[in-house]
């Protein structure tokens, strides 16, 4: 018998009469695979929520941060610091992306998302170019769920109980190109004319002096996984170059070796001036986001502040919280020590091939993937919009495996330490399922 009621929690991102007549519980999880309250194993095909990149209660995390706890619980971060804030930093401008070296700590990807995007309208403002307020996202495009966020972002359901955003943002066409693109096997030979719209018509509306950022995903993966065209990235970068414009890559989702490399930025040998990441950053375990710049705007705020004087008026109560570097330390040696990144690129052929075998399934309109990530679009039934991808996704579950679904899509994201018979259990039970919904 349960001793809670299930009345008090409003759940996020959940139809909770649905769930409350029917529940879902996650009880204990180890590597591969959650176990729910009636003691089956699920096999986990979202990486958490495209989190756990490598694998649940992984004992090196586990322990750094049972130490960490014990040693200092917290730590306040304004005008204080902590040494493991310095070391986590550290061990992240290591990894990142050549060129960006500045870490600024926050708590979620929502939080990064909000934080690069002030940091940019501040950057051009400190350099006395106070005329760039303009942000400029991406049809379909995911970046959290705060007023910056979904100001920028492009997913409607998302957007359309909250009709307050910032004022001074446009959007770019997604770069879903279903016609042409359609059972793509890594990135789609088609789209990379959609980045010349920056130019062509947004920079043609609006004034490229007033244009503080563009901000996209390098992989827009909420939405359903949409992997950029050959070509599109490098043009995004070309432009933005051209006028002035910073270029912040929201990596949340494609950093930490989703795309069987570290970075999505040199997946696609692209380096934004801004990126920001989170879930895999801790390996889901505290959370935690982080924001890396390139050196220039950080000296920028250095250099326009008072001897005394805060540079960037901005952060959480939480920023670098102890429990989350003890994590994020621990989790970035993981990777190393075990080549995770590296064995996702070699399962990636594998992963590719059990992906595309889902064609033949029923209701398969897409198959697109890159890495170990892969989503699965399925004709949508007549009138009800989104409710085959659920019935699928419950399907899955009832079999053993968990999913992450977005109206008619499912998404597969597993934890980097998955194997070829996983992932054979993991594809082979999405068709049995497809096969067995109307």
């Amino acid at each position: 018998m349960q001793d809670y009621s299930l009345d008090a929690y409003w759940m996020p991102f959940t139809a909770n009469r649905q769930f409350k007549s029917a529940p879902r519980m996650l009880v204990s999880a180890q590597g591969m695979y959650f176990k729910d309250d009636a003691g089956r194993q699920i096999l986990d095909g979202s990486a958490g929520l495209w989190c756990v990149n490598a694998g649940h209660t992984r004992t090196p995390i586990v322990e750094a941060v049972q130490r960490q706890v014990a040693e200092l619980d917290y730590a306040p971060p304004f005008q204080m610091a902590h040494p493991k804030a310095f070391e986590a930093a550290e061990r992240l401008a290591e990894m990142a992306p050549a060129g960006l070296s500045k870490v600024f700590f926050v708590n979620s990807g929502s939080e990064a998302a909000d934080t690069a995007l002030k940091m940019a309208v501040a950057y051009h403002r400190v350099r006395g170019d106070a005329a760039r307020v303009k942000l400029i996202g991406r049809e379909r495009g995911y970046h959290g769920v705060n007023f910056g966020g979904i100001s920028v972002g492009g997913i409607a359901g998302n957007r359309k109980h909250f009709p307050v955003g910032l004022p001074a943002v446009d959007h770019l066409r997604h770069t879903h190109d279903l016609a042409r693109n359609a059972f793509s096997r890594g990135e789609p030979e088609y789209g990379a004319e959609w980045a010349d719209e920056l130019e062509n018509r947004i920079l043609t509306l609006h004034d490229p002096s007033t244009i503080a950022a563009v901000i996209v995903e390098p992989m827009a993966g909420s939405t359903g996984v949409l992997i950029p065209p050959k070509g599109y990235l490098k043009r995004l970068r070309e432009i933005c170059d051209r006028h002035g414009i910073l270029l912040i890559f929201d990596e949340v989702i494609t950093g930490f070796g989703r795309l069987g490399a570290d970075w999505a930025a040199n997946r696609f040998d692209v380096l934004p001036d801004i990126l920001t990441c989170a879930k895999g950053l801790t390996n889901g375990t505290v959370p935690m986001g982080a924001v890396l710049v390139k050196p220039d705007i950080h000296d920028a705020f250095m250099a326009a502040a008072g001897e005394r004087a805060i540079e960037f008026p901005h952060g959480y109560t939480y920023s670098a919280h102890p429990l989350a570097c003890a994590a994020a330390v621990a989790t970035l040696k993981l990777y190393q020590d075990e080549g995770l990144f590296e064995r996702a690129a070699r399962l990636s052929p594998h992963f590719e091939e059990k992906a595309h075998a889902l064609r033949a399934a029923p209701y398969v309109k897409d198959v697109r993937n890159l890495g170990l990530v892969a989503g699965i679009e399925l004709e949508s039934r007549p009138g009800a919009p989104g409710q085959r991808g659920f019935d699928a996704f419950l399907k899955c579950w009832e079999k053993g495996v968990l999913l992450r679904f977005t109206g008619d899509i499912l998404a597969v994201s597993p934890p980097l330490i998955i194997d070829e018979a996983q992932i054979d259990t993991l594809f082979g039970t999405m068709a049995e399922a497809l096969s067995e919904i109307a």
